[in-house]
C-alpha cells in the first residue's frame, strides 16, 4: 500500500488529486488541509510525515490571493516559502518524494513567446516572489522533488468559470480583459501530468499547463457558448479593468508557459486548453 499525502486537500486540486487516487487499488490517500497540519511549522510537519510514511507529497497547498499577498507579506512568505521548505526538509528526512505545485506568476508577464523552464524568473508581484522562493526552497531542500508550474487553473471550487456564468446571470453582457494571455488550465489535466511524472524518477523542474493560448475574454466567449450562454462578452484592457476594480498586484500581461520539459523527458501531451474546458463543461462541474 502506498500513501499519497496532500496537502492543502480543500482546494481545487487538492480535491482532484485525492478523488482521483482514492479510487486506486494499492493507494491510500492521506488528505491534509490547515486544520490537520499547519505546514509552516517545521516541526508538526516533520512529524506528521514521520508518522506516515508516505510514498509522495503532494503539496497543493498555497496562498493564492494575489493581491492580499501585496499586504499580508509574512503570511504570504510562510505558507508559499517556508510551508514547501518545511515539506522538503520532511521529505529528505523519510525518502518521500516531492510533487510541489508553482505558477506562472514567477514571471514578469512581459515577453512574447512562451516561457520554458530555463527561461530566467522575474516576479512583478508578491505572490510571485514567493511561490519562487518556496521554488528555491524545495530545489535546495529536497532530494527527490518535481516541481510544476502551472496557470489560470480551474476545477471543483471557486473559479473564473464559475465566476464568469455568475455574471452572465446578472445581465446582457459582461466587461473582461482580453489583453492578458495565458493557457487555461483544468485541474484534471494537471493532475494528468503530475501522474504522468510522480512515479518515475524524472526529477526537476516542469510546466503543466494545458496546450493553447487565448486571452480571458477569449475564454469567457468559449465558456458562454459551451454552457449556451448568449451573453455578449465586452474586450477591455488591463487598464480599463484596474480603473473600474483597482488592484494591489499586477497581472501578467502574458502568462503562457510551454510544457517544454514534459516534452523532452516524457510522451505526455496535455490537452488542448478548448477540450478541457469542453469537458469541464460536458461533466457538469461549472455547476457544482
Amino acid at each position: 500500500m502506498k500513501k499519497l499525502l496532500v496537502t492543502g486537500a480543500n482546494g481545487q486540486l487538492g480535491r482532484e488529486i485525492s478523488n482521483m487516487y482514492e479510487k486506486r487499488d494499492g493507494i491510500e490517500v492521506v488528505r491534509t488541509d490547515v486544520g490537520e497540519l499547519d505546514i509552516t511549522d517545521v516541526d508538526a510537519t516533520v512529524k506528521m510525515v514521520k508518522e506516515v510514511k508516505p510514498y509522495a507529497i503532494i503539496n497543493c497547498a498555497a496562498y493564492t490571493a494575489v493581491d492580499k499577498c501585496e499586504t499580508d507579506v509574512d503570511l504570504a512568505y510562510k505558507i508559499n516559502a517556508i510551508g514547501p521548505r518545511n515539506l522538503s526538509i520532511a521529505s529528505s528526512e523519510t525518502g518521500a518524494k516531492l510533487v510541489h505545485v508553482s505558477t506562472d506568476y514567477v514571471f514578469k508577464g512581459d515577453g512574447t513567446k512562451p516561457y520554458i523552464e530555463f527561461d530566467t524568473p522575474n516576479p512583478n508581484s508578491m505572490y510571485g516572489t514567493t511561490k519562487l522562493a518556496g521554488e528555491k526552497f524545495v530545489q535546495e531542500f529536497s532530494d527527490k522533488h518535481f516541481i510544476i508550474r502551472t496557470a489560470w487553473l480551474y476545477g471543483d471550487g471557486k473559479n473564473f468559470v464559475k465566476t464568469m456564468l455568475r455574471l452572465a446571470q446578472n445581465g446582457p453582457e459582461v466587461n473582461v480583459v482580453g489583453d492578458q494571455i495565458g493557457s487555461p488550465t483544468s485541474t484534471k489535466v494537471l493532475a494528468d501530468i503530475i501522474e504522468t511524472l510522480m512515479w518515475t524518477d524524472n526529477y526537476g523542474l516542469f510546466h503543466g499547463t494545458c496546450e493553447g493560448i487565448c486571452s480571458w475574454a477569449d475564454f469567457t466567449e468559449e465558456i458562454f457558448k459551451l454552457a449556451g450562454k448568449d451573453t455578449k462578452v465586452n474586450h477591455i484592457t488591463s487598464e480599463e479593468y484596474a480603473n473600474m476594480f483597482p488592484a494591489s498586484a499586477k497581472r501578467p500581461a502574458y502568462s503562457v508557459l510551454d510544457n517544454y520539459m514534459l516534452k523532452l523527458t516524457t510522451d505526455h501531451v496535455a490537452a488542448d486548453w478548448h477540450d478541457a474546458i469542453a469537458e469541464y463543461i460536458k461533466e457538469g462541474w461549472h455547476l457544482k
